[in-house]
């Protein structure tokens, strides 16, 4: 059978791709979800290794599909590209002629590249995915291989589930990637947290006393999952953005008991409703932190259906210390909306989030320095800037740094900074799971500015100029050096 092309129809498809690349590893002896395969998983992704396709889960009903976004390489084929910065090239194009900067200019940029390029969900009538339908008391999430992937986790998740809502009053769709706690067999615990968009449509239901209807979605295209991660703003419907990145609009169909719409071609799909005020003890979890996040109160999701297609595959996903498999799919969100960031701090040149920062940690960000105090204001605005705003340390270096270089960026924060003058402390929103922060929700942040000093900022002792080789004695040498085989 040929090889499929982008883009993917489904995650079979996608996973047949990886196969015939030599990027996917089946393994057909019997693995457990409790604890074998977060290993297993973890040793590859660390190898740099394929895909893996378990064929015979101890626990659930179908195989389970892990590591498909493992490395840059298969995260670039799930795009459609050889780089990701060929996304962003696209976005950036698009947003030519130059809009006004700064949020406004943000958004008009991302609805123009949405309103240009993007082409918005098909509904159909029928679906693969409802070709198998579980009501009332048939529903059993132990049909799904969920895993239990550090030894102090609080029972079995799953990990990779794509979270469908509407507000309330406006029925704006979100579409969301949290953890589910399987509680029982037909009720998870929903870790929504405090800065995502989903928890502001429970808060509004509940405001209203209603319940909040949610479907969930397992093994959609990797189009699709990609986009349930994209930090978009609450304004842009993430199908729309994977329309734009597919060139094809995505095939929806009507839940069968809840008003809301999911991915015709999903492997299995959960519907169901939250009670308002109903919460219920969620966690312990390993998270991508690299650390246990403690059990905390979090609403609770009834499943009333659950619907699937006929021998469906279960997609999930390892989280804890870098590396992972979360990695990659950083690495692309970073290059994608590089330009739209740009918009929002034109002072940028480039940006990096190194993946020991687990992306809110740290960011690294390059500047053409034109002024005093020039990097502190970049600081600022960083840290006004949507999910940006969780960054916990920024450092600051000149544009003949390349901030993935991470040698060089610890090169100039570590000599080139008078910590007396260049460090900026502050507090401000940090991620829900940080726990070094002394009061949930908000800590301390610290700014490096390491570009050069100039005089207009107090530094009078004459910048000195940086060692490095002549251009003529370093053809020379290359010349040579080719010449003798060295």
């Amino acid at each position: 059978m040929a090889r499929p092309r982008f883009p993917f129809t489904d995650l079979r498809e996608f996973l047949t791709a990886l196969e015939s690349d030599g990027e996917l590893k089946r393994v057909r002896v019997p693995v457990d979800p409790t604890l074998e395969i977060s290993e297993i998983v973890t040793r590859t992704v660390r190898d740099q290794g394929p895909a893996l396709l378990f064929e015979r889960p101890t626990r659930g009903e179908m195989p389970l599909a892990i590591n498909i976004f493992g490395t840059d390489r298969r995260m670039a084929t799930a795009l459609g590209v050889k780089d990701f910065d060929e996304i962003g090239a696209r976005i950036g194009d698009l947003i030519k002629p130059d809009l006004p900067m700064g949020f406004s200019g943000m958004m008009d940029g991302l609805g123009k590249v949405m309103q240009l390029k993007s082409l918005p969900p098909k509904k159909v009538r029928t679906a693969p995915c409802q070709e198998i339908v579980l009501k009332g008391p048939d529903v059993d999430l132990n049909k799904l291989p969920g895993l239990v992937t550090w030894p102090d986790d609080g029972g079995i998740f799953h990990n990779y589930g794509l979270t469908h809502t509407k507000h309330p009053e406006t029925g704006k769709r979100n579409l969301g990637l949290y953890r589910l706690q399987q509680h029982s067999r037909n009720t998870l615990g929903m870790h929504w947290q405090i800065h995502k968009d989903s928890t502001a449509h429970h808060a509004v239901a509940e405001r209203l006393g209603r319940r909040l209807p949610v479907a969930i979605a397992f093994g959609c295209d990797p189009v699709v999952s990609y986009s349930a991660t994209a930090p978009l703003p609450g304004d842009i419907d993430e199908y729309l953005f994977a329309g734009f990145l597919r060139g094809e609009r995505v095939e929806m169909v009507d839940c069968l008991t809840v008003p809301l719409q999911v991915p015709a071609r999903a492997q299995v799909v959960l519907e169901g409703y939250v009670e308002p005020g109903e919460r219920h003890p969620e966690g312990p979890f390993g998270d991508h932190t690299g650390f246990y996040t403690p059990v905390e109160p979090f609403p609770v999701l009834h499943v009333e259906a659950m619907t699937m297609q006929r021998d469906p595959i279960y997609h999930s996903i390892i989280t804890s210390k870098p590396p992972q498999e979360d990695g990659p799919i950083g690495r692309a969100t970073e290059r994608i909306f590089l330009p739209l960031i740009k918009l929002l701090v034109p002072d940028i040149v480039d940006m990096h989030m190194p993946e020991p920062g687990v992306f809110h940690n740290c960011l690294v960000v390059s500047i053409r320095k034109r002024y005093p105090k020039h990097a502190q204001k970049v600081m600022s605005a960083v840290w006004g800037a949507h999910l940006l705003s969780l960054t916990k340390l920024i450092v600051i270096v000149d544009d003949d740094c390349d901030p993935r270089d991470l040698n060089e960026v610890a090169f100039r924060a570590f000599g080139n900074v008078d910590y007396a003058h260049d460090l900026v402390v502050t507090s401000g929103p940090v991620d829900h799971l940080d726990h070094a922060s002394y009061q949930q929700f908000w800590g301390g942040k610290a700014g490096v500015d390491a570009t050069r000093k100039l005089p207009s900022e107090g530094y009078h002792r004459g910048w000195p100029d940086a060692t490095v080789m002549s251009p003529e004695i370093v053809a020379k040498v290359t010349k040579r050096w080719k010449e003798y085989g060295l």
